[in-house]
């Protein structure tokens, strides 16, 4: 059990040396230009909500007294922080390039380790798993382009992944809570996994739903201490979300969002709602319709920066109708999957600029675990599977070339 746990180890170590190789020689040239979030990590350390610096012309607010705000959450910021202190925001700005293809690097070896605490025990079928999440999804152009909106992706790809590792692990509600917290703080969306993760918590499901039972006897047999556990865990996030919106707006509920500055367009699209049913159409013809233009010059198609269909991006996806359905969790990943969904497809962005559609990143990893569980039940990955992945890796070559050519 050492050699064998040694072993899992150094080929962890192996992949994300491996991943952060391939992601810096991929984003290494890419300035995105919009390093907010070092700025907004020095400004937390000098106990500023404002930074002191513009960026560019959109995604800016601009409040009294000539401060300028980030609209986008903070987390990622508190996370940067020690980096900006050692080196500064320049030149952690500057650095970014590697950094996010650090953070990508970790994506991938959480992946790997992730893969493990489900039960995926073939090294082929986990380093498939790896493959599958690190360059078959979006996470390869988010951290080829980088800027303040990517590397919210990637964090937040993190806090799902240790999510995951929890809830297959040992079930810490308070730590769950937390992990659910600082998503939220990271891309908001990843809130809406919480009923999901209390349903998890959930240990005698036949005493809860079982036919028979006085109602007394199934509402005690509820896990009520964890689930307020799980709460307490959630309340410094809610917490530094109402403070942080009051500092900067005067009011809790105002997260700036509707304040940024924005191309008159996608100004246009906000002023139907952020969040309306309107953009429903319009985001899910970006997740499954959307396509690139074909063309005679190699790579021989042209995408929009609009969106572009996950069955063209990411089909090794499909992958999750194979997860054991007869087991509760299979369930509980579709059902945060979905839900984590629900505001993505409500939101006004549809996720502009993109290669893809990034906003989906915010649910594919409880899909991702899901291919995985389903890896656990049955043989190990067949031909046409390491096909479907191998097909995302070249359409996310494909993104390296158009991050830089579009």
């Amino acid at each position: 059990m050492h050699t064998l746990r040694r072993r899992e180890f150094w080929l962890g170590a192996l992949v994300i040396g491996a991943a952060f190789v391939v992601y810096w020689l991929s984003n290494r040239q890419y300035d995105a230009g919009r390093g907010d979030l070092f700025y907004l990590a020095d400004a937390f350390l000098h106990g500023r909500t404002w930074i002191e610096v513009v960026l560019g012309p959109f995604d800016v607010i601009y409040g009294p007294d000539n401060r300028i705000y980030v609209p986008f959450a903070p987390f990622p910021a508190i996370v940067l922080a020690p980096i900006v202190a050692l080196v500064g925001p320049v030149s952690a700005d500057q650095l970014e390039p590697a950094i996010n293809a650090a953070l990508a690097a970790a994506v991938a070896g959480l992946a790997w380790w992730v893969a493990g605490r489900i039960g995926v025990r073939r090294t082929t079928d986990r380093l498939a798993l790896v493959v599958l999440l690190g360059f078959s999804t979006q996470v390869w152009w988010v951290t080829t382009r980088g800027g303040v909106w990517h590397t919210g992706h990637l964090v937040a790809t993190i806090l799902s992944l240790l999510l995951i590792a929890e809830l297959f692990g040992r079930r810490r509600a308070l730590l769950l809570g937390l992990l659910v917290g600082a998503g939220f703080l990271t891309r908001a969306p990843v809130a809406f996994a919480a009923p999901a993760v209390a349903l998890w918590l959930i240990d005698d499901w036949d005493a809860v739903a079982g036919q028979g039972r006085a109602l007394a006897t199934r509402v005690a047999a509820l896990p009520w201490r964890s689930w307020v556990l799980f709460g307490i865990g959630l309340v410094p996030a809610l917490t530094f979300f109402l403070w942080y919106n009051v500092a900067r707006f005067d009011t809790p509920w105002e997260s700036g969002y509707m304040l940024a500055t924005l191309p008159e367009w996608l100004a246009n699209q906000r002023a139907r709602g952020l969040f309306s049913l309107v953009h429903v159409p319009m985001n899910l013809d970006y997740l499954f319709l959307h396509a690139p233009t074909l063309t005679r010059d190699v790579p021989y198609f042209r995408p929009d920066g609009l969106g572009m269909s996950v069955l063209l991006t990411s089909p090794a996806l499909l992958l999750a109708a194979r997860a054991p359905w007869a087991d509760r969790r299979s369930w509980m990943l579709a059902l945060a999957a979905a839900l984590v969904l629900v505001p993505t497809l409500l939101y006004y962005g549809g996720g502009w600029f993109q290669y893809g559609y990034r906003y989906f990143l915010d649910s594919i990893p409880f899909v991702w675990a899901l291919v995985a569980l389903g890896m656990v039940r049955r043989r190990p990955l067949e031909w046409w599977g390491w096909a479907l992945i191998g097909w995302g890796v070249l359409v996310g070559l494909g993104g390296v070339y158009w991050a830089y050519n579009l």
